[in-house]
């Protein structure tokens, strides 16, 4: 290869660099480490970073909203309500405009897959943070960690949409066992994370970006960080002052979820112009003895096992456990007896 060819294959390779190099090379790096939390389908697809920054379009502009688009239809028919205004502190600073590029961009297709989801479990999680006077901004938390999907599972060994790890699951109540795993019980779980978050909270000085990554890294490195190198103070601003003595996954991590929520309060602005909510997460329950097959009971009923396997993720054998008697999840149109309606 000539001079003149490496030259010009060199000036390629700079443009192709991404915008924000130091970032995209913390992502490789997140990614290749054993121990990485996460923040679930996030740390995977985000990996995708250092492969050439944000790509696409510049990111929207107040003011470029898609007239007239139906940003999100069928929200209101699944529960769904997002507000405009924030109930957590909002940023708009370097950070997270570039995380906000990437979702838009680089990411599009599993960002809105991601939002689409807000329709089956959106409104539940809403409705435990509402009686728990807790922000509904913290939506965005669980959209980081796993997608909203419940099957989620990282190299970290963390699982559903919280991305529990087995030992903080168990601290907070959730089962744990050969037959249940109720890190991937969408209602159990949240109900979980959402103590565990209260929790941080409290101990954070009521920061949500400080409990948020105490989410992600655990409470006891990010109080003494704030401790040695931001002199104490439990705020929200503080974040901003020891990201860099954080983890690179957390110092991302409330960036990503700011970006996440800006992009969520006003989809049609950022490309998503059309997205179709998926159905909300209802069921009844029916009381079966230990070790029924969900494979055998759907076909009791009449449905798919994949319907049964999809509101049961949490039997992780696809069966109840043979110790004791199970309250299995089952379509609302499902005739049972004594079987109560519940939307989660």
């Amino acid at each position: 290869m000539s001079q003149k060819d490496r030259r010009e294959d060199r000036e390629k390779g700079r443009e192709k660099e991404p915008a924000h190099p130091s970032r995209a090379k913390r992502f490789m790096q997140k990614l290749r480490h054993p121990r990485t939390a996460a923040w679930g389908v996030a740390a995977g697809t985000l990996g995708g970073v250092a492969a050439g920054g944000a790509g696409g379009e510049p990111a929207a502009q107040p003011g470029e909203a898609a007239e007239g688009a139906v940003a999100m239809r069928g929200a209101e028919k699944a529960g769904l309500r997002i507000s405009s205004d924030w109930d957590i502190t909002p940023a708009d600073n370097e950070q997270v405009n570039f995380f906000k590029e990437f979702l838009q961009f680089k990411n599009k297709d599993k960002t809105q897959l991601w939002m689409e989801r807000l329709g089956r479990y959106g409104p539940m999680i809403q409705e435990k943070l509402a009686e728990r006077g807790m922000p509904q901004d913290l939506l965005w938390l669980a959209m980081i960690e796993s997608g909203l999907d419940p099957n989620a599972y990282s190299r970290a060994d963390a699982a559903g949409i919280w991305q529990f790890i087995e030992e903080t699951g168990r601290r907070y109540g959730l089962e744990i066992s050969d037959y249940v795993d109720e890190r991937r019980d969408p209602i159990a779980s949240t109900d979980a994370a959402l103590d565990y978050l209260k929790a941080l909270n409290e101990r954070m000085g009521g920061s949500w970006y400080l409990s948020a990554a105490g989410y992600n890294t655990g409470e006891n490195r990010v109080e003494r960080i704030v401790n040695e190198r931001g002199g104490g103070n439990f705020a929200d601003e503080t974040f901003w002052q020891i990201e860099k003595h954080l983890p690179s996954e957390t110092r991302d991590y409330v960036p990503v979820m700011l970006a996440m929520g800006t992009i969520v309060k006003d989809p049609a602005r950022y490309g998503f112009s059309d997205l179709q909510m998926q159905e909300p997460y209802s069921f009844r329950e029916v009381r079966v003895p230990g070790g029924t097959r969900l494979a055998d009971l759907a076909k009791q009923i009449g449905v798919d096992p994949e319907v049964l396997y999809e509101l049961n993720p949490h039997l992780v054998k696809k069966m109840t456990p043979p110790d004791r008697d199970w309250d299995v999840r089952v379509p609302t149109n499902v005739p049972t007896e004594g079987g109560a309606a519940r939307t989660a």
